[in-house]
């Protein structure tokens, strides 16, 4: 089902195309994307058992910076468990003084066919030159688990000649009452644009209470994606 969902994304991203380029010759307020996965990482960890997917999102963002939005997934964690995840959010982006932003972000995951999963973070995003950010998110109840979690994380972005975009990011997750190790996440990538589409490839990986909690699918690999958008 995951391979299929890759082969989808293409066709998918070929079908909307001539949509996406209509939109592109006036300022919309809405935004939207589709894009194909080798993997579904999330913080360093697998949500798709290392399997490709498809992913796609849309955005409605207001002239004052608020914004509401919808962005679904394919996971697998097991037999019997949720196919899909769908996030739903709604935020508020601002531009502080000319080289700062801030960024404020409720995001609720849910898992169709597995409520008992579902759960709610805020999430913040500060960022410096359109270059540097700063991102701390917090949920009262990780994973539907009536427990604290934190993430902390600090990342950029860097031109390179031939148009090509150099990333990089590191992160820590922690957790109260033991429900799972404090571990840091990490990655490197560049990307590059080729028309309406977006082709990156990046290093993922976790330290070694990453690999703790999450076995295989923490280990270090290569992810790519292939994305068209606006």
């Amino acid at each position: 089902m995951k391979h299929a969902r890759a082969c989808l994304s293409l066709a998918a991203a070929l079908a909307l195309a001539p949509i996406a380029a209509s939109a592109q010759e006036a300022e919309s307020p809405y935004s939207w994307n589709v894009t194909a996965v080798s993997d579904y990482l999330f913080r360093g960890v697998s949500q798709t058992d290392e399997d490709p997917t498809l992913q796609a999102g849309f955005t409605y963002t207001s002239p004052v910076g608020l914004y509401a939005g919808v962005w679904g997934s394919g996971v697998d964690f097991g037999p019997g468990d949720p196919s899909v995840e769908v996030d739903y959010q709604i935020g508020y982006g601002i531009d502080a003084t000319e080289r700062l932003n801030f960024d404020v972000l409720l995001n609720r995951y849910t898992y169709p066919g597995a409520s008992e999963l579902n759960y709610n973070e805020l999430i913040t995003t500060t960022t410096l030159d359109d270059t540097y950010k700063l991102t701390v998110a917090y949920s009262n109840d990780v994973w539907n688990s009536s427990t604290d979690g934190w993430y902390y994380a600090l990342g950029g972005e860097w031109g390179l000649p031939q148009d090509f975009t150099l990333s990089a990011n590191v992160g820590r997750s922690t957790f109260e009452k033991g429900i799972a190790k404090d571990y840091t996440d990490w990655n490197v990538g560049v990307s590059r644009q080729f028309g309406m589409f977006n082709v990156g490839l990046g290093y993922y990986g976790t330290d070694s209470d990453g690999r703790y909690n999450s076995g295989k699918l923490a280990h270090s690999r290569v992810m790519l994606s292939v994305a068209i958008g606006n």
